[in-house]
């Protein structure tokens, strides 16, 4: 009975790292009236919901939590970091950057600040999921880290030795750096250091090569694009622009530079392109027509034009992003429309076994 039991408790799979119970090592002793759950923390964010599951899978049982000893822990970063490890031709780098990597890596980018950047990847990262897909975004703003709080990502990131978990909200996966350094302090470094950062961010998270991974850039061409290009050279580029002609000039110089680091440019998405009012008229309050424009010279489609709507702005502000708690609104439906758009647009390169030349 026992035996059952705990292949039916170990078949449960926890959100945060998307593996059995079993599999993790979280079930301790289990008896016909007693289980014990073996969490890495006290803490666990999710340890209610498996409190819930295991009550639900066997009634009546009485539920303990203990946390994991040194040993226990050491097991599952073990168990972890050989799941993030590739195999085949990508052996021994991370599985996310592999070149077999089923992961799109869609990098956010932007000229100029000011235009919204952040707030199209917390929106476009919810609605993808919402599609049912798995998601990961990476805070690569590392001079402006903002995306923890438009996400709502109240819980921190758990380490275990070299290896981070990444907080869960909204059935996205997140890492920023805002996690590791105190919210007013600034992080003033120089090119070495923020290749090695981003690369530890890109490296040593448990991803768990989800469907998509969106990437918010800086504003500009500088260093972080370039160790992009080198650490995830499958990145797809999205520009983020808005309608007037200065923002759409300057998300040029962002798209050219993508280029020349021999990353695909895959389409434009123009944000806050118009404001409808109480009266019902639409109002272009930022000029028309930059993201058409954009598109054209770049020879790539205008994937997606986001409303200006207050919600969006104060869902952000609050960590209430507009697509989780405004679902009917005009914006929601606009990021929604512009995931469904990216998912059926499909990876810029496609890479299969049977084409390897030997």
């Amino acid at each position: 009975m026992s035996d059952d039991l705990r292949a039916r408790l170990g078949a449960i799979r926890e959100p945060q790292l998307v593996r059995g119970l079993g599999e993790l090592g979280f079930l301790g002793t289990v008896s016909a009236d007693a289980v014990e759950l073996v969490l890495p923390i006290v803490a666990w964010p999710n340890r209610a919901w498996l409190e819930e599951e295991i009550a639900e899978t066997a009634p009546g049982v009485r539920v303990s939590v203990r946390a994991m000893d040194e040993d226990e822990r050491l097991t599952l970063r073990h168990f972890l970091r050989g799941e993030m490890v590739a195999e085949g031709e990508d052996a021994g780098a991370p599985r996310i950057t592999g070149r077999l990597s089923r992961t799109r890596v869609l990098g956010i980018s932007s000229g100029k600040g000011g235009v919204g950047k952040s707030s199209v990847t917390v929106n476009l990262a919810i609605a993808l999921a919402e599609r049912g897909r798995h998601v990961g975004v990476l805070d690569a703003d590392v001079y402006g880290f903002s995306l923890p709080r438009m996400l709502g990502a109240v819980n921190d990131p758990i380490v275990l030795g070299d290896t981070v978990i990444p907080t869960l909200a909204h059935g996205v996966r997140c890492v920023s750096m805002g996690y590791f350094v105190p919210d007013a302090q600034p992080v003033i470094w120089r090119g070495p250091m923020l290749h090695k950062a981003i690369e530890q961010l890109v490296s040593e998270v448990w991803w768990d090569e989800p469907d998509y991974l969106l990437i918010d850039m800086p504003p500009g061409t500088g260093d972080v694009a370039l160790t992009l290009s080198e650490v995830l050279p499958k990145v797809e580029m999205y520009v983020v622009t808005t309608p007037q002609a200065a923002a759409q000039r300057v998300a040029q110089r962002s798209a050219y530079a993508a280029r020349t680091l021999k990353l695909a440019v895959r389409g434009v998405i123009e944000n806050m392109s118009w404001f409808t009012g109480d009266d019902g008229q639409r109002y272009e309050l930022f000029g028309e027509g930059g993201g058409t424009r954009l598109a054209e010279d770049l020879g790539v489609p205008l994937l997606g034009q986001i409303p200006f709507d207050p919600r969006l702005r104060s869902g952000g502000d609050l960590g209430d992003p507009v697509v989780a708690y405004e679902p009917e609104s005009p914006a929601a439906v606009a990021f929604a429309t512009l995931a469904e758009t990216i998912d059926r647009q499909g990876p810029a390169r496609i890479y299969k076994r049977e084409l390897t030349i030997a």
